[in-house]
């Protein structure tokens, strides 16, 4: 079970580092979050912000755990990836129970427009497309290397996170 959760946790913050870091830069979220239908949403140099990447460690671990009973169905059938695929789109996508932004039941309950419950979707598309196939392709190749990669890749998101908190509280300067 240790390997599993390790894995899950390790591909879930990286990619969510990644697939944020990403949008953020083309979707222009400064901009995004600072007028308009997404006004509600903490500015980018908040330090919730950046302490975002570091707690997904946390999200990631409970994914894991959650994750773990079914894992055979994602890493030993066939189409198994996308099944794995399909499993993390809906449920972070699609069928989030809160009236969220971008999910079905914010179209449903909020008076957004649709293009703001589309606006995430790149996002969501990239996060889902990167974590399945990461975890995918270190079951499939479990090399050392790719281990030793992810966790380095994991301690470096949290380090930039943590740099990122500094300079949003003012401890560190940005410049």
């Amino acid at each position: 079970m240790s390997t599993f959760v390790l894995r899950i946790t390790a591909s879930h913050t990286v990619t969510y580092f990644l697939a944020g870091l990403v949008a953020m830069s083309l979707l222009k979220y400064d901009e995004l979050f600072s007028s308009g239908s997404l006004s509600h949403m903490r500015s980018t140099d908040s330090v919730w912000i950046a302490a975002g990447p570091a707690l997904q460690i946390i999200r990631g671990f409970f994914l894991g755990i959650s994750l773990y009973p079914f894992r055979s169905v994602f890493l030993e059938t066939k189409f198994g990836w996308g099944k794995f695929w399909f499993l993390i789109f809906g449920l972070t996508y699609l069928f989030t129970f809160a009236a969220a932004v971008g999910s079905f039941e914010g179209f449903i309950y909020t008076n957004y427009p649709i293009r703001v419950h589309l606006l995430g979707l790149p996002e969501v598309l990239l996060y889902v497309s990167l974590f399945t196939i990461m975890l995918w392709a270190w079951y499939k190749k479990p090399v050392k290397a790719f281990t030793l990669i992810s966790v380095i890749a994991t301690c470096i998101v949290v380090l930039l996170s943590i740099m990122g908190m500094l300079v949003a509280t003012g401890v560190m300067d940005a410049g």
